[in-house]
């Protein structure tokens, strides 16, 4: 029986009649404009209701935020070009107080590169590892028990050969990183590769060793990746060509094949369009990816023999450059961030369908980029 993680609460899909009742909303920025920081928004689970509870950590470019499974922990990335005297971002470590959801700082690292993007922890909660974009390069840090962030413990420098595209593909671009279900392969989606590099990682001491790759097509610049909840299937969006790209995942040989790739928008793909996140439905038979410049969020059903997505729809975000969004984990509601618009969306979610369905209007958020969802 598969099992969904609401932070603290473990419930299995049977039950998310029992979801909470509220969900604590955390929302990363690029802190410019009147952006400070991390943010944190309460949800009425019921209805989708989304009230701002203001600024819960103030630092500089907390682009993508992670929660540690036990839900007492927070992880940032310091989107940097220079941190502490050297060349690379930062990754940052927060406590989390779980009645007023402010966060205290535990302690901050050098990320290993320049720019880092994506964060993520470990099933066990033993590691965090990041992509760093702007030097195309991914690192695993060990963590303490206390949450504190502890030694590098993998990395990996990405290197040609390069996609064609000259302006955007010119160096490597990791993009984000991710762990499959059984925390035995690291993937990293690597725009400027036109790869998905496939790392062994040791979920015991957190090393990684190279192990294989997967290509989209020339062009595409793989951005962020997704894994179906039966753990066989993925899907990994492709910011330049407007694509996504579903793939069957081998857990044992740690290999990717592709199984179909579409069009995330009913448009030919021109200037100043672009794709961003992708998130798959708690239920397995959806995949969502955000459109920028069409500023949408497509809509694929997932055929449940073979996993094959078909684009059913686009609806709107109601606002501009939707860079992230999330489902929240019973699978009710979708919030949208319009970084340039400075709003984030709720969408209520038709689980049979799969169709977005606005609720409200536009709650103002200051540059977001990031969303998370955790149970109160």
């Amino acid at each position: 029986m598969q099992r969904r993680d609401f932070g603290l609460i473990m419930l299995s899909a049977p039950l998310l009649a029992q979801a909470p009742k509220k969900w604590r909303v955390y929302v990363g920025t690029y802190t410019r404009g009147d952006s400070k920081g991390i943010y944190q928004y309460e949800m009425d689970a019921a209805s989708g209701t989304l009230s701002p509870l203001g600024l819960a950590a103030e630092t500089p470019n907390p682009s993508f935020l992670a929660l540690h499974p036990k839900g007492n922990l927070l992880y940032s990335v310091g989107e940097l070009a220079e941190f502490q005297g050297e060349k690379v971002g930062s990754v940052n470590a927060y406590s989390i107080d779980r009645a007023s959801g402010k966060l205290t700082a535990l302690n901050q690292v050098g990320s290993a590169g320049s720019g880092p993007c994506h964060v993520k922890v470990s099933d066990s909660g033993k590691f965090v590892l990041c992509a760093n974009y702007n030097s195309g390069s991914a690192a695993a840090f060990a963590l303490a028990a206390d949450g504190k962030i502890g030694k590098r413990t993998g990395f990996f420098q990405h290197a040609a050969p390069f996609g064609p595209n000259a302006a955007r593909q010119a160096g490597p671009h990791a993009h984000s990183i991710n762990l499959d279900p059984a925390n035995r392969f690291a993937l990293v989606a690597d725009l400027g590769k036109d790869r998905v590099m496939v790392y062994k990682f040791n979920a015991k001491n957190g090393a990684m060793a190279t192990h294989g790759e997967f290509a989209v097509a020339p062009g595409s610049g793989p951005r962020h990746f997704a894994f179906h909840p039966n753990g066989k299937w993925a899907y990994v969006i492709n910011e330049m060509l407007c694509t996504l790209t579903a793939m069957s995942w081998d857990g044992k040989a740690g290999k990717l094949t592709e199984i179909n790739t579409e069009p995330t928008m009913p448009i030919p793909v021109a200037r100043g369009l672009s794709t961003a996140e992708t998130v798959v439905h708690p239920n397995g038979r959806f995949v969502y990816g955000s459109n920028r410049g069409h500023d949408s969020i497509a809509i694929f059903s997932i055929d449940a023999a073979s996993g094959k997505i078909a684009r059913i729809g686009n609806e709107s975000t109601q606002g501009k450059t939707p860079r992230n969004f999330n489902i929240d984990p019973s699978g009710n509601f979708l919030v949208a961030a319009n970084q340039d618009s400075n709003s984030l969306m709720v969408f209520r979610i038709d689980g049979t369908s799969g169709k977005l369905t606005p609720v409200g209007k536009p709650v103002p958020a200051p540059v977001p980029v990031c969303v998370k969802f955790l149970a109160i």
